[in-house]
């Protein structure tokens, strides 16, 4: 990779220390290395890119390509670039890695499915799911929101949304966690799990092409006959990464959220007088915030130098890894008054946190949605909620994307017996 100035007093990335709180880190950088070379734990060597400015031209560049094929084939071959798993179970075809024609082509077949209009319709079943997960445990006084209630709803949702039979989505479920390695998994249970789901998924489009539906797979199986040359392999890659994109971003979403509330008592009064009154706006501005304050992906997906450019002064070779860091942009301030502040009024909130350009993630509006749902019914209904546990006792799963708790045990006065 091409040189860049060594100095002694960077701060030390992707340690535990630094998954609990990587801010202080992010802003060092954002001062004095905002594109940044450093060696990830996998052994692969980056660019990371800190500065909102920066990050936004990044993420909108066409000469960063999604495409995996642009960087070394031997170590996406091991499993150090992309989503573990995903190349032995042919599932790379999809639009985390993919660019025009090809992401045009597939962005649009998908997109259908998350027009404001679809997704409305789809609010009685998150408000259902939503309350099914509450009363499983309101009376008994305390619970882990992550593995009870932040885990389960966005899998049951994308679940519906794709298709899958109710009789089927616990196995669903069970593969997912699997692979966001909740608890200390078996080695190579994130392969086994995304091996499991790739063949549940090649077999369910194979029966839903003789019973067509409403849902989302069925609508890629009438693009494909329609003309639309969407193969197998295709549309199981699709449908794989829509259910890992759609489950472990609301996951933390919700799950940060809830903490980051819960650590602010001003701002979750303020969020919790507007859910009694019913004021959405604040509600749907507070998500906002939530996202910017501490999102569910700390780094944007993969993109890889299809020519030699330079990025803030930087030099970047053809080939080399670029990864935008958009926890670090959305605190930048020279972009936020006051960016590590919760402030669920902020205004003019442009934050980063579902990406920019013609990758601005698909599922944004169903996350909202969630968001929305999960976190205002949970403070309407456990009005007394508060952590069980000592915020330093907390611990963060560790990961290279996505930045999210591993547990939240919480607990609230109880009205049963």
């Amino acid at each position: 990779m091409s040189e860049q100035p060594c100095d002694n007093s960077a701060p030390t990335l992707f340690t535990w220390e630094f998954a609990t709180d990587p801010y202080p880190a992010y802003a060092w950088l954002r001062d004095h290395a905002p594109v940044h070379r450093t060696t990830l734990p996998s052994g692969v060597d980056a660019w990371l890119v800190t500065r909102y400015a920066d990050a936004k031209k990044a993420l909108a560049d066409p000469r960063l390509s999604k495409n995996p094929q642009r960087h070394s084939a031997a170590a996406h071959a091991k499993g150090k670039v992309g989503i573990p798993g995903e190349r032995s179970a042919e599932l790379m075809t999809h639009l985390l890695n993919i660019d025009p024609p090809d992401h045009t082509r597939l962005r649009r077949l998908v997109s259908k499915a998350f027009t404001p209009g679809r997704v409305a319709e789809f609010a009685p079943r998150v408000r259902t799911l939503t309350d099914q997960l509450i009363d499983a445990f309101e009376e008994r006084g305390e619970a882990d929101l992550i593995h009870e209630f932040a885990f389960p709803l966005p899998i049951y949702a994308i679940c519906d949304l794709l298709g899958v039979p109710r009789e089927d989505q616990d196995d669903l479920r069970d593969w997912a966690g699997m692979m966001i390695r909740h608890g200390s998994g078996p080695r190579g249970g994130v392969a086994r799990a995304v091996k499991r789901i790739r063949g549940y998924l090649a077999e369910l489009i194979h029966r839903k092409r003789g019973d067509l539906g409403e849902d989302l797979i069925s609508g890629l199986i009438r693009a494909s006959d329609h003309g639309e040359h969407l193969t197998e392999n295709e549309a199981a890659a699709m449908c794989f990464v829509l259910l890992f994109a759609g489950f472990e971003t609301t996951i933390n979403l919700i799950g940060n959220g809830v903490y980051a509330l819960l650590r602010n008592p001003e701002q979750r009064a303020q969020m919790q007088r507007a859910v009694e009154e019913g004021d959405e706006r604040l509600l749907a501005a507070g998500v906002e915030e939530l996202l910017r304050y501490d999102g569910p992906v700390e780094i944007a997906t993969w993109r890889f130098a299809t020519e030699p450019l330079t990025l803030a002064g930087q030099r970047i070779a053809e080939g080399e890894p670029v990864l935008v860091v958009l926890a670090a942009a959305d605190r930048d301030p020279e972009r936020f008054a006051a960016p590590d502040v919760l402030d669920l009024t902020r205004r003019d909130n442009q934050h980063l946190g579902y990406g920019h350009g013609i990758h601005y993630c698909l599922g944004a509006p169903l996350a909202r949605l969630e968001a929305r749902t999960a976190i205002g019914t949970l403070l309407r209904r456990l009005p007394g909620l508060r952590l069980a546990a000592d915020p330093e006792d907390l611990r963060w799963r560790g990961g290279l994307i996505m930045r999210g708790l591993r547990t939240l045990p919480v607990t609230w006065n109880s009205t049963g017996g």
